[in-house]
């Protein structure tokens, strides 16, 4: 096993299975940002600033999760998809 921190191996897991999941979600929460903790989508947001505020309240004792745009097309950014470092 690779020396992943928690935090990388949080956003890995959970990208892995949003690219698993986003064939069968709805229509409607295309274009809204998905907050992702522990490999399944908690909720979706108008923003990613939205998705931010709620991810930093409800997760504030480990900061352990990762935001990830609902689009047609998977864009990975790896580490950096864990908004809450910007």
């Amino acid at each position: 096993m690779s020396n992943l921190s928690k935090q990388e191996k949080q956003v890995q897991d959970n990208f892995i299975t949003f690219k698993k999941m986003r064939p069968e979600l709805p229509k409607e929460v295309f274009g809204k940002f998905a907050l992702l903790r522990d490999g399944e989508i908690v909720e979706y947001f108008d923003s990613a600033g939205d998705a931010l505020k709620y991810g930093k309240l409800k997760f504030e004792s480990d900061g352990l999760f990762s935001i990830q745009e609902v689009t047609y097309r998977i864009v990975d950014f790896g580490h950096y998809s864990h908004v809450n470092h910007l």
